[in-house]
C-alpha cells in the first residue's frame, strides 16, 4: 500500500482497504443521507450535494460550520474529490445531504439539541427520502439517565420509521463498556480500526475506540473502518490570489471511520434500492472482514464494500 507525505492516512488508504472493486456507476446517486453535525462550510468538493439545512444552535437560515467537524465528516462522506484530482474522493460522491447543525463552534452540544436534530430529521424524510442518518458523535454515559433513554428510544424511532442510524462509538476506550451511549442499541455503531497500517504508531484510533462489554452475545460496534489522520475536506477552504489554499486537513476518530460506513450503505441502497435498513445492517456485519480480534473491539470485523456489494 502506497504512504503518502506526512504519513497521512488519506482517502485513497481507506479505499485500498476497505473499498476493492466497486462496480460502474454506483456512487449512491439517489440516496438521501441525512448528518446531524457542526454543519456544512462552502467546500468545491461538496457542491451540489446539501438540498437541506436546519440550524439548532444559533438559528441561521445560511448553511455553516463554524467548527469544521462537520465539513469533515462529509467529505469523507461524500466529497467529489475535485480539487485534488479525485484523490481525496469520498465513498458516495452521488448522495445528497440533508444537513442539522446540532454541535457548536467547539464541536459540543445538548441532548436537547440532538433531540431536536433527530425530530426533524423524522419530520423531513419522506420530502427528501431520507435513508441513512449519519451520528459522527460519541456520546457518553450522561449524568441524566432520562436524557441517555431518550436519546436511545429516539434512535429506536427512526429505525423504526425505516432510517439506518449510524453512529460512532465514540473516542472513550479502551476500556470495556466504553462505547457511546447512543451506540449501544438498534444503530450500526462503528468503531475505529486502521488494520496494517503504521502499527508504530502509539496513536492509532484503535487505542481509543469505543468498545462494547466483553463476553455479551451482542456485537458492539458492530464493525470498524479506518480513522486515524484521515483526509477530508477543510472549512478553512479559500481562494487567494487565484489558488485555492487549505482545502484539505486530517483529523482522527471514530467520528471519521462513521461517514465511511454511511457512504457504503448509500451505495448498498444505490444497487438494492428495494432493501430495508434492517437487511443493509445484516449484510455489513456479514460481509465485514474478521480482523481476529474480540468482538467487543471489531464488531463483526472491518467494513468490506466490496463485498457489500456482491
Amino acid at each position: 500500500m502506497k504512504v503518502y507525505a506526512g504519513n497521512f492516512f488519506i482517502m485513497q488508504r481507506v479505499r485500498e482497504l476497505i473499498a476493492g472493486n466497486v462496480p460502474k456507476g454506483i456512487d449512491g446517486s439517489g440516496v438521501t443521507v441525512a448528518v446531524l453535525d457542526t454543519g456544512l462550510g462552502n467546500h468545491p468538493d461538496l457542491y451540489g450535494r446539501p438540498v437541506c439545512f436546519r440550524d439548532f444552535i444559533g438559528n441561521r437560515d445560511i448553511m455553516y460550520d463554524d467548527n469544521g467537524h462537520g465539513t469533515h465528516v462529509c467529505g469523507i462522506l461524500c466529497g467529489n474529490g475535485s480539487l485534488s484530482g479525485g484523490q481525496y474522493r469520498g465513498i458516495a460522491s452521488g448522495v445528497n445531504l440533508v444537513i442539522g447543525k446540532v454541535l457548536d463552534e467547539k464541536g459540543d452540544g445538548e441532548t436537547g439539541a440532538m433531540l431536536e436534530g433527530m425530530d426533524w430529521v423524522l419530520q423531513v424524510k419522506s420530502q427528501y427520502r431520507i435513508r441513512i442518518l449519519n451520528i459522527s458523535v460519541g456520546i457518553g454515559s450522561l449524568d441524566e439517565p432520562d436524557r441517555e433513554r431518550a436519546l436511545q428510544r429516539k434512535v429506536d424511532e427512526l429505525w423504526e420509521e425505516g432510517i439506518l442510524v449510524v453512529c460512532a462509538a465514540g473516542n472513550k476506550g479502551p476500556g470495556d463498556g466504553s462505547i457511546s451511549a447512543v451506540g449501544s442499541g438498534r444503530a450500526v455503531t462503528v468503531g475505529c480500526h486502521d488494520g496494517n497500517y503504521a502499527l508504530g504508531n502509539t496513536k492509532r484510533c484503535e487505542t481509543y475506540s469505543g468498545r462494547g462489554f466483553a463476553g455479551r452475545v451482542i456485537r458492539k460496534p458492530d464493525l470498524v473502518a479506518p480513522g486515524t489522520d484521515i483526509i477530508s475536506c477543510s472549512v478553512h477552504c479559500h481562494r487567494f490570489g487565484g489558488r485555492i489554499r487549505n482545502p484539505y486537513m486530517a483529523k482522527s476518530g471514530t467520528s471519521m471511520a462513521t461517514p465511511a460506513v454511511s457512504g457504503a450503505s448509500a451505495l448498498f441502497f444505490q444497487k438494492y434500492p428495494y432493501m430495508n435498513n434492517e437487511a443493509c445492517k445484516r449484510k455489513l456485519q456479514y460481509t465485514a472482514t474478521d480482523l481476529g480480534l474480540p468482538w467487543n473491539q471489531q464488531g463483526w470485523g472491518m467494513l468490506n464494500i466490496e463485498r457489500l456489494l456482491h
